[in-house]
């Protein structure tokens, strides 16, 4: 369930009329629904219970310290791939126990942190990294705690970009030489390498890629012990999908009902595993719209323009990835009300295919392209939804725009959790 809505012809988050934001914060702005951002953790959470789980949000997906906090209240562990990731999570309240630290490229700077910042896990992406590891814990005389992340070699049927399972993913390492890496470093008295971490990519809208990994890594665990090492943390990762054209994305207890009863005897039996996940696109993109302002309209040979003030600096997924976004107008003429996300449940007749372009000086500067709308003028308000996740977090100075608003709503009443930036703030760090 997501909470945002048409009321008698306009667009609400929760109990706010969308257009009431824009005209205290201006356009263009991010939007979130605090009810959505919790519905979506706690259906994890439910679908997931017989597993015990920690269940660590994804900084990455939407990092800003408001939502943080409000997830870590709920129960929330943190997933981090940065140092600066890791100062959100603390700064938000985080229990450094609850923190994977993810990413191939760490520097010794962020692993001195993390090791002071007594985090949870280390998730390791090769060898040569393990091997610093053990060089900078050793020489401080500390124990840490480390997960390797391994390739299952599984096709999640996603966007290149995102699609991080296959053998010859820059990701973690292969199952023959994962058992290459715990035979030279798993015994180290400096590092426990005590769990194995799994990411296969996102979005994942189908549950078999996540059956055959995990199927996988259970056998490479069985092994591993039979060896002797001593393996009780299994990381499952996050990937799961979103709603972006109607509701393609399966439930968190479709997803479930695959996973848990290949864990749950592995919970509950003799060497028991902890379990992991790393959710971020599946509770925060549904719970974020972009909302953009038109500036004008514009015909270019046989095709038609809807210019408006949010472009590829503020959303750039359509540009990176060619990702699909519901667009549609906050205020759309009487008769163009979706009673649903998705334009199949909006009257297509009296609307006209149209380019959604930003400002910025890049032909790749898009929020849709060859998209049915209804009739719009200029000033009219639109919504970009599904840009909870990797909207903000992926925002740039591109052509010097500031970077747009962040706005929480919770029930009847809404708060700036990030400011407008000026263009003052912009150049702060540039002063001459």
């Amino acid at each position: 369930m997501d909470h945002f809505a048409y009321r008698n012809g306009e667009l609400y988050c929760e109990d706010v009329p969308v257009a009431r934001i824009a005209e205290s914060v201006g356009t263009p702005a991010y939007v979130y629904s605090s009810a959505t951002l919790l519905h979506h953790y706690d259906a994890v959470a439910s679908a997931f219970a017989a597993l015990r789980p920690i269940i660590c949000y994804s900084i990455k997906s939407c990092p800003n310290l408001h939502i943080c906090r409000l997830l870590k209240d709920r129960g929330a562990g943190f997933d981090v791939v940065s140092g600066g990731e890791l100062v959100r999570a603390l700064r938000a309240g985080g229990d450094p126990a609850k923190i994977v630290f993810a990413g191939v490229g760490k520097t010794d700077e962020e692993i001195n942190l993390a090791l002071d910042s007594k985090i949870g896990w280390f998730n390791i992406e090769s060898e040569a990294e393990l091997a610093n590891l053990i060089e900078i814990a050793g020489r401080r005389g500390v124990v840490a705690r480390a997960a390797l992340r391994v390739n299952p070699d599984v096709d999640p049927k996603t966007h290149r970009y995102t699609s991080t399972g296959k053998k010859e993913s820059k990701f973690g390492v292969d199952l023959e030489r994962a058992r290459r890496v715990f035979h030279e470093y798993g015994r180290s008295a400096s590092v426990r390498l005590c769990g194995i971490h799994l990411h296969i990519g996102s979005p994942v809208n189908t549950v078999e890629p996540y059956v055959s990994a995990i199927r996988k890594t259970l056998a490479l665990i069985d092994e591993l012990r039979a060896d002797g090492f001593a393996i009780d943390t299994l990381d499952i990762g996050g990937g799961f999908g979103a709603h972006y054209k109607t509701s393609e994305a399966p439930p968190a207890v479709a997803y479930a009902e695959a996973i848990v009863p290949l864990l749950a005897d592995r919970v509950a039996g003799a060497k028991p595993l902890s379990i992991i996940m790393e959710p971020g696109r599946s509770i925060a993109a549904n719970a974020g719209i972009l909302v953009a302002r038109t500036l004008y309209l514009k015909k270019s040979g046989e095709r038609d323009f809807l210019i408006v003030d949010a472009g590829m600096n503020d959303l750039i997924r359509p540009a990176l990835y060619e990702a699909y976004h519901f667009v549609w107008p906050v205020r759309p003429a009487a008769g163009f009300v979706p009673a649903e996300r998705g334009e199949r449940a909006a009257s297509m007749a009296g609307c006209l295919p149209m380019d959604v372009v930003g400002p910025v000086c890049e032909s790749g500067d898009f929020l849709a392209k060859d998209r049915m709308l209804p009739p719009m003028q200029r000033g009219d308000l639109v919504a970009v939804f599904t840009a909870g996740a990797y909207g903000m977090a992926m925002a740039s100075h591109y052509n010097s725009r500031p970077n747009p608003p962040e706005v929480l709503v919770e029930g009847g009443g809404f708060r700036v959790i990030r400011r407008r930036e000026g263009y003052e703030e912009m150049m702060a760090g540039e002063a001459l």
